[in-house]
């Protein structure tokens, strides 16, 4: 007799981003976004406005993420959900949805954290013979908005923190110095455009001294901030005349710190296998110089672009997981803004 195939409906709500996906036995069918245009007024996201905005988005993305699956939802086998770490009013949008969907269908739900989520992203399938995946264990380099990690993965959901941020997030330190820049939010994908064109030697900003391999990005913010009002006392003009420059060399610093500590704990661990996650994994920089550590025999794992940022397929890819090993949620949980990996 064949086995029933098991479909999942994944919701992420975690920021300003609402996000529905399907997954069928690990291969994705659907994968659906509506992004939040308000907050670009606010240089940043404003909570209150991106729980209202999930709400307003929640149904229309859940219900085209299924008929962009080509399924009905009376076929979905169970619903996950991102159930922290990330804003809490986000957060109780897509709970409260998934709950519902769960209770009203009468499958099971799952919850998972958004962190992650990021991680088993690299295990979606688009195909059934599928993309190289990496192999237990890994090192995982999680660089986001509001995370900085390296994590060693030795099972789906068996994670190790081995070092991380002890400050601002490298996303943080790219949206912050790019405001100082007078650039819009979101700011880092301003700043590796405009560094494409820069020499990433010209300006030279100090690392910070950092035990282990955890990492610190406040630092450089503050070195930033004292050279651009030194350099404009100068010239007012400085940061338009040299934008190219200035990005490129922020850029290089950033991605120095962030691939030291790779290489580091790479070779402490006695790993040979690199992956990337999180929306910074989609700069351009970074991911040229982790995939030139192949040339030193790693091999790097970096997912899709539309992967790397929040998505509902890496909370579905989650899912199935979970779902296999019978690990579900009751109606009782609660979204954590908080949660350890």
């Amino acid at each position: 007799m064949q086995q029933s195939p098991i479909i999942i409906l994944g919701i992420e709500s975690s920021c300003d981003d609402t996000a529905a996906a399907v997954i069928c036995d690990g291969k994705i069918l659907a994968n659906s976004i509506a992004n939040q245009e308000v907050h670009k007024v606010y240089g940043g996201v404003v909570p209150e406005l991106a729980s209202r905005a999930h709400q307003q988005n929640i149904i229309p993305v859940i219900d085209s993420a299924i008929k962009k699956a080509g399924i009905s939802k009376n076929e979905i086998t169970a619903v996950a959900f991102t159930n922290g770490p990330g804003l809490l009013g986000s957060l109780l949008v897509g709970s409260s949805f998934a709950k519902t969907f769960s209770m009203a269908l009468n499958i099971p739900l799952i919850e998972i954290n958004h962190m992650q989520g990021h991680i088993l992203a690299h295990f979606i399938k688009e195909k059934e013979d599928s993309t190289k995946m990496p192999v237990f264990p890994f090192l995982c380099l999680t660089v986001s908005g509001g995370h900085t990690q390296l994590v060693k993965v030795s099972d789906y959901f068996e994670m190790q923190i081995i070092g991380e941020t002890i400050d601002d997030a490298a996303g943080e330190a790219f949206d912050k110095v790019a405001k100082m820049l007078q650039l819009s939010y979101p700011g880092g994908p301003l700043i590796d455009k405009y560094a494409q064109s820069g020499n990433p030697n010209r300006f030279i900003f100090p690392h910070p001294k950092v035990s282990g391999l955890n990492f610190s990005f406040s630092g450089l913010k503050t070195s930033v901030l004292y050279f651009l009002k030194r350099e404009q006392e100068k010239n007012p003009d400085f940061i338009s005349q040299n934008i190219n420059e200035i990005c490129a060399s922020i850029q290089k610093t950033i991605v120095d710190i962030l691939l030291n500590n790779v290489v580091k704990a790479l070779k402490q661990e006695n790993l040979t296998q690199i992956a990337v996650a999180g929306g910074v994994s989609a700069n351009s920089e970074l991911r040229k110089r982790i995939l030139d550590l192949e040339k030193q025999k790693y091999n790097v794992f970096i997912p899709k672009f539309e992967y790397c940022t929040d998505n509902a397929a890496m909370i579905a890819i989650a899912g199935y997981y979970k779902y296999l090993k019978g690990d579900f949620a009751n109606l009782k949980t609660t979204p954590q803004a908080r949660m350890l990996l």
